[in-house]
């Protein structure tokens, strides 16, 4: 059976280019739009990494994972940030909050592969 992975982001163009990426080397995709509907996707499917945006309507990356880390079936799921910001300090506060790694946009498939293989086997 494939690893889900769960992507989370407003823009339909970045979930629809993990999804081709992921999905090409044998991964079940399953797409959020915000941070609330991802978080409904979480407890109520096994998933085995979260990519997440941090910009995002409704609720942001850093609630997410903030609500992720409370919930049983998010508490050890690996969460990677996939944004455009690049500031330290936020990198510095997502792994607080628990981000496991953080790619930015625009992200390199190769790169997102090699981390989604690490990251969820």
């Amino acid at each position: 059976m494939a690893k889900t992975v769960l992507t989370i982001d407003d823009s339909k163009a970045i979930r629809d280019m993990v999804n081709f990426t992921l999905s090409g080397v044998g991964y079940r995709v399953v797409e959020a739009e915000n941070g609330l509907e991802g978080l409904a996707k979480l407890k109520s499917e096994p998933v085995s990494l979260v990519v997440v945006d941090l910009n995002m309507p409704v609720m942001n990356g850093f609630e997410f994972i903030r609500k992720a880390r409370q919930e049983p079936k998010g508490s050890g799921v690996p969460i990677l940030m996939l944004t455009t910001e690049t500031k330290p300090e936020a990198k510095a506060e997502g792994k607080a909050l628990g981000a496991t790694g953080w790619l930015n946009k625009p992200f390199d498939a190769a790169m997102l592969v090699a981390v989604a293989r690490k990251l969820a086997g």
